[in-house]
């Protein structure tokens, strides 16, 4: 039976912590937990953002490997890097782990190095078939139909808010359907205005060889009439 391949994460002596190995699912996985791809012209590798502090990649780096090794991977990580759950301040105990995928998603997307980056990783948000906002558009419609299963009062009031929280999320996914497009327009030179076109074709239109105007030709003087010859006498 073949094996998944090995997938290995350390932390480098410059303290960047890498991920290294995999296929493509390994590498989708990877990216969930919160490292991003990188490239040179011979290989490519996976990193944490630089400014999230070592606590986070190490949580960061364990939920990592935990999810690999969840779906097969051999994982060989830095024992350094092992630590429990993601938490948060607010949330010691990491029971929120939905929200800490979000959390990384954001962690992302602040570590993007252009807006196409940027772009690629809101796309997770907004895409409207299989994105974040529309999924949690879907278990609001959920949780509408939840509360009205209860059959009373307090249940239906909880239901109509649930559906205006879905309506809301919808509305927001149609005004920001075009949103990633214009992410991924900001890396491109913006067009010149009609008058700097103007400008700029004078500036660089070839210089129009205007001959001098001919100097007026002079008039010729009449040579003066030529004497008479005399005439011969007999």
């Amino acid at each position: 039976m073949p094996t998944s391949p090995t997938v290995t994460i350390t932390r480098e002596d410059d303290g960047n912590v890498i991920a290294k190995g995999g296929d493509a699912l390994a590498n989708a996985l990877l990216t969930r937990a919160g490292f991003i791809y990188e490239q040179s012209i011979r290989t490519f590798w996976y990193r944490l953002h630089w400014d999230t502090g070592k606590q986070r990649e190490n949580q960061r780096a364990s939920h990592a490997a935990r999810m690999l090794t969840a779906v097969g991977y051999r994982v060989e990580i830095s024992p350094d890097l092992v630590v429990g759950a993601v938490t948060t301040p607010s949330d010691p105990q990491g029971n929120r782990v939905y929200g800490h995928q979000i959390l990384a998603l954001t962690d992302q997307l602040n570590g993007a190095n252009s807006s196409a980056a940027a772009a690629e990783i809101t796309e997770h948000v907004l895409d409207p078939y299989d994105g974040v906002l529309v999924r949690i558009g879907e278990f609001f419609e959920a949780a509408t139909e939840k509360a009205k299963e209860t059959g009373n009062e307090e249940g239906w009031d909880l239901a109509d808010d649930f559906t205006e929280a879905a309506a809301t999320l919808t509305s927001l996914g149609e005004d920001l359907h075009v949103a990633t497009d214009r992410f991924r327009a900001l890396d491109r030179p913006p067009q010149p205005s009609w008058q700097d076109q103007v400008v700029n074709y004078y500036a660089s239109a070839p210089a129009t060889h205007h001959p001098d105007a001919a100097a007026p030709s002079e008039v010729p003087v009449a040579a003066p009439p030529s004497a008479p010859k005399p005439g011969r006498t007999r």
